[in-house]
């Protein structure tokens, strides 16, 4: 891979400055890729990368999350809250392109923010995306054990050892990912597509049967009226915006389709891992920002075409509760066959879900070890070009996680982690076309820095809509975080062993 031609004035090729602000430079983090001992094979395509967006975005929540939210907090307007969440990720998605094209490393936000805010804060959004990926992944296998029981007709796919409950189903899953993924990314992309196929089939037959039972009736009032939420949505339980106005927290009506928005955006995340493996890719410039932006417009398609035959099925309070899914609105009109073929989609959903997700964390992990902030250890690539160490703690952890952490309320913890990568990568843009306006950009953001700023701007809007322990918890991760920056990768910085000091 060929590095970016500098011009005079242009930063060092090792990186800047000094301190916990030094950066690494675009020119640096290229070189990088082609160490020997830490080099990945590149063999992904912009098609490749399409089927990894649409496999991490399209996964159960298109069959779960879209009734309990029309049901319980936005009503008929949930399609709406789809199109809010798709507009903040797709701002946020032509930042993450343009980077992409411009910085075709592994690492995604955090190698981004190396270079252009430094090396304390890329520690941040590289502890933040750790956070991201591994909590996901975890959480959706569990989701994923789940529906193994309906599709093969047992009750559960957990056995209880004393006071102890193991998820064998999604532990399983996780191992036999992890070996995928160590055998090779290209081989997982065909996994990939082969489940892409079986759940946009399932999704197809969804739309072509609901359609049948459509009444534009059932979409009026679009926007409900607004109702006090039930106890239990108070104190911290509040989002932060509620808690902070006093405006109360509700659901339904105006309040209730901006909350909505904020928990849809959680059936968006992981489109930004297409980015993470821009270092795989064989044409990246073009590859990557096709990538990103095809399978996120794909996903909003599909999105909101299934929410708005849902809710147009059966009147959105017969979607009332927590247990309401696609299958509910089938099974009020007698097609109770449907559940079954749901859950073989949803199944097929979460399988590419979880690995793609699974192929993230291994890649920011494996980054941020190249540079020494990890043990360097683990970013060995070894024959196969896959960072197979790397591949086996994630998966040990993961296990761990899925198999006995009961996690609760814990899903917003990955909005809230993903929605602060995108707020830095968005501000990145910015800084870097400031810093190094000479770096040749396969792809460039229109309109900077408006679009940009509205991408921040959205970010941190749907951020003030989730619930105040959920704030609480995300500064306790940070705190963390820095504990291990100052204690390890500070003093283990390659770059700070390396880069000269300011002139």
């Amino acid at each position: 891979m060929s590095t970016p031609e500098a011009t005079p004035g242009a930063r060092r090729p090792s990186g800047r400055g000094s301190g916990l602000f030094r950066t690494k430079s675009v020119e640096q983090s290229i070189l990088d890729t082609d160490e020997p001992d830490s080099r990945l094979r590149k063999d992904l395509t912009a098609w490749d990368l399409t089927i990894f967006g649409v496999a991490v975005v399209v996964g159960a929540g298109i069959f779960t999350l879209t009734a309990r939210t029309a049901g319980n907090v936005a009503g008929p307007s949930v399609s709406l809250a789809f199109v809010f969440a798709a507009i903040a990720c797709g701002l946020t998605a032509v930042c993450y392109a343009e980077f992409a094209s411009t910085v075709p490393v592994a690492g995604s936000a955090y190698t981004y923010s190396y270079a252009t805010f430094g090396e304390l804060v890329a520690w941040i959004i590289g502890w933040d995306l750790i956070l991201e990926f591994a909590l996901a992944a975890s959480v959706v296998a569990k989701g994923w054990s789940q529906y193994l029981g309906t599709v093969f007709g047992f009750e559960s796919a957990t056995v209880q050892w004393g006071s102890v409950t193991f998820d064998w189903g999604a532990v399983t899953l996780l191992v036999v990912l992890g070996v995928l993924l160590a055998v090779g990314t290209k081989v997982s992309s065909r996994v990939s597509a082969i489940a892409v196929a079986i759940k946009l089939g399932v999704i197809a037959l969804v739309l072509v049967l609901g359609a049948t039972y459509f009444k534009a009736s059932n979409l009026s009032p679009y926007i409900p009226p607004s109702q006090p939420a039930e106890e239990g949505a108070s104190g911290l339980h509040q989002s932060l915006f509620s808690f902070v106005t006093g405006a109360g927290n509700s659901n339904f009506g105006w309040y209730g389709l901006l909350a909505a928005a904020s928990l849809v955006f959680f059936a968006f995340i992981g489109f930004d891992v297409v980015a993470t493996a821009a270092e795989e890719t064989k044409n990246p410039q073009k590859a990557v920002p096709r990538g990103i932006l095809g399978s996120l417009l794909i996903v909003t398609v599909l999105y909101v075409a299934v929410t708005l035959v849902l809710t147009g099925m059966v009147p959105y309070t017969d979607l009332a509760g927590d247990n309401a899914t696609l299958a509910t609105a089938f099974a009020i009109h007698g097609v109770d066959w449907a559940k079954n073929v749901i859950s073989i989609g949803a199944l097929a959903g979460l399988t590419t879900v979880v690995m793609v997700l699974f192929l993230g964390q291994t890649r920011v992990l494996f980054a941020m070890a190249r540079d020494g902030l990890l043990p360097r250890w683990l970013a060995h690539t070894g024959s196969r070009g896959t960072p197979v160490r790397l591949t086996v703690i994630v998966g040990v952890i993961c296990c761990v996680l899925a198999g006995f952490v009961d996690f609760g309320t814990l899903e917003e913890m990955v909005n809230i982690g993903t929605l602060f990568a995108f707020v830095l990568v968005s501000v990145g843009v910015i800084v870097l076309r400031r810093t190094r306006p000479d770096l040749p950009r396969g792809f460039r953001v229109p309109w900077v820095p408006f679009v940009p700023i509205l991408a921040v701007l959205s970010c941190l809007w749907l951020m003030v809509n989730l619930s105040v322990d959920t704030w609480l918890r995300f500064i306790v991760w940070m705190i963390l975080g820095f504990v291990i920056y100052f204690a390890y990768g500070r003093r283990h910085s390659i770059l700070g062993r390396t880069t000269p000091t300011p002139d």
